[in-house]
């Protein structure tokens, strides 16, 4: 991009909300948008970090609607909250959310396990397996919450850590060799869940390589606000085949 296209006419916003402590979200988001000139992604942050959370079962919902309002003032065209909690604590917990934020500030919002559960219920897939970066306790309840979803957990590999920020510095080789251990099993999907999990350069090669359908929680977070603003998603293939179809 040349220094003049920067604040070319007809600019297309699109509003993300991510985890404080994350650092994984706005470069993935980023580098996928460079795909797509003239459409930016507009960052707000809600705290999510450290070892502890204060709400295991829930969100801080004050805390989410904050910063959906401080992006609102933007007037970005959809708004997507790019965070994996829901696949741990039901996904009704996101749908509840986003239709708070719809309603206060009249921008619709989705999220990435909203569009991960809609993605897998349209191409009928019921056999999954799950990578991801947290402890045994978290990958538990991950797992029970997504058998409870309807869906069937037929692997899954985890590298047990607890400190929100680790999760982003797992070398991709490692993730990558997680996910072709699950690919054993012979998922119809793998999903690479955590949104501070540095997996989504992977995902392109690794569905080449062994014919299996990957979604990564941070990339499909794009295609969802991208998908919702009426963008055709194709110039990002290389991202992975969900952009392709």
């Amino acid at each position: 991009m040349q220094p003049q296209d920067v604040f070319r006419p007809g600019a297309r916003f699109i509003g993300v909300i991510t985890p404080s402590g994350n650092t994984v979200v706005e470069r993935v988001t980023q580098a996928i948008l460079a795909n797509f000139p003239g459409i930016t992604a507009l960052f707000s942050r809600t705290p999510v970090f450290g070892e502890s959370d204060p709400l295991p079962k829930s969100y801080g919902v004050p805390d989410m609607l904050t910063a959906a309002r401080l992006l609102a003032h933007a007037r970005p065209e959809v708004m997507v909250w790019n965070g994996s909690k829901g696949a741990k604590i039901g996904i009704d917990h996101d749908r509840e959310f986003c239709a708070l934020v719809h309603a206060q500030t009249g921008i619709r919002c989705s999220s990435s396990i909203i569009a991960l559960d809609e993605v897998l219920r349209q191409r009928g897939v019921t056999r999954i397996a799950i990578v991801s970066p947290y402890d045994s306790e978290y990958q538990q309840g991950l797992v029970a919450t997504m058998e409870k979803m309807g869906y069937e957990v037929v692997a899954e590999r985890h590298v047990e850590l607890k400190e929100n920020i680790s999760f982003a510095s797992i070398h991709a080789e490692r993730i990558a060799r997680m996910v072709r251990e699950v690919a054993e099993a012979k998922p119809e999907a793998v999903l690479t869940l955590c949104t501070n999990f540095p997996a989504a350069s992977v995902i392109p090669a690794l569905e080449a390589e062994t014919g299996i359908t990957m979604l990564d929680s941070v990339s499909i977070g794009v295609w969802e606000a991208l998908r919702m603003a009426g963008i055709d998603t194709a110039p990002a293939r290389a991202w992975g085949q969900l952009f392709a179809a």
